[in-house]
């Protein structure tokens, strides 16, 4: 990901914290991952919706509504590293990453 991206997502996180100051800090990180699962939810929506596997719907997506919704799932989790206070959420993913990529593919040497 690219700088720009998280200096993007740290005004969206300030924005957030600023139009819910009136709530716990506790509580604000909870509701912050549970909306992950709620864009989460909407990737899973538009996915049942791109392959018309519900019969009272049918086709109600497309592939690009998917896109988007993935999109959604991945700005509001950089966000909720912001809101968590990790000190620096570009780092803390990277390694992450970096470690999680490591373990996978080391699978490919196996």
């Amino acid at each position: 990901m690219n700088t720009t991206a998280w200096k993007t997502t740290a005004e969206l996180a300030a924005f957030f914290d600023q139009a819910t100051a009136d709530l716990p800090t506790a509580q604000r990180r909870l509701l912050q991952v549970l909306k992950i699962g709620e864009e989460f939810g909407e990737a899973a929506q538009a996915v049942i919706g791109a392959t018309g596997t519900n019969p009272r719907k049918g086709m109600s997506h497309t592939w690009d509504d998917v896109t988007a919704e993935i999109c959604d799932v991945i700005v509001t989790s950089m966000v909720a590293l912001h809101r968590l206070g990790v000190p620096d959420p570009e780092t803390a993913f990277t390694e992450h990453l970096k470690q999680a990529a490591a373990r996978t593919l080391a699978t490919r040497e196996a």
